[in-house]
């Protein structure tokens, strides 16, 4: 694909379903993305047919770059997690970034992937989901940011909701899902 203005960077944005021949590249991405280990369960209900929706592969340019998956709970769906990779390869000359330092996190990709989960939460029938949430850990002031421009709202402080990573508290954000559609006309941004 060639770099001309004219190449967007949502046209060069796709998304796949989970699947048993993908999750070694889910647990590769959150293994660098995310401080935790997650459990061979964790793995085994994100494959599971009714959140596939909500739990996917990002690619950019055709290589796997970020991660989402949410949960269903009830009415609500639980954003587990979320991650884009910062850069492609950094690679380091002399101790400087060389022409092959590519942001991706400057891509629209995580917004993309939220616009992406927003509308399939709103489309969604059985159950119809009526919110999307998550948690941030305190210290995560960027990721906060991120959402909040995305149309999430600080519901509340969840104290010791990390076990293993300091700091232990977490931010909980919320994202309402208008049954008329509304949600559409807050368009996600970067």
């Amino acid at each position: 694909m060639s770099n001309s203005p004219a190449a967007s960077s949502s046209s060069r944005i796709t998304f796949a379903y989970l699947t048993y021949r993908n999750i070694g590249t889910v647990r590769k991405l959150n293994s660098v993305l995310f401080p935790i280990k997650y459990s061979d369960k964790f793995y085994q209900d994100i494959l599971a047919t009714e959140v596939e929706d909500f739990c996917q592969l990002v690619y950019y340019n055709d290589v796997p770059v970020g991660i989402i998956c949410c949960r269903l709970e009830n009415k609500d769906l639980y954003l587990m997690t979320m991650g884009v990779l910062a850069v492609s390869y950094p690679a380091v000359n002399r101790g400087k970034y060389t022409d092959h330092y590519k942001p991706y996190r400057s891509r629209q990709l995580g917004s993309e992937t939220l616009k992406r989960i927003i509308k399939a939460a709103a489309s969604h029938s059985k159950p119809k989901i009526r919110r999307i949430y998550l948690h941030v850990q305190t210290s995560n002031t960027e990721a906060k940011k991120f959402y909040e421009k995305n149309g999430f709202k600080e519901v509340g402080i969840k104290e010791d909701y990390y076990k293993k990573i300091v700091p232990r508290d977490a931010w909980i954000l919320e994202r309402v899902i208008d049954s008329e559609g509304k949600q559409d006309q807050e368009q996600p941004q970067a």
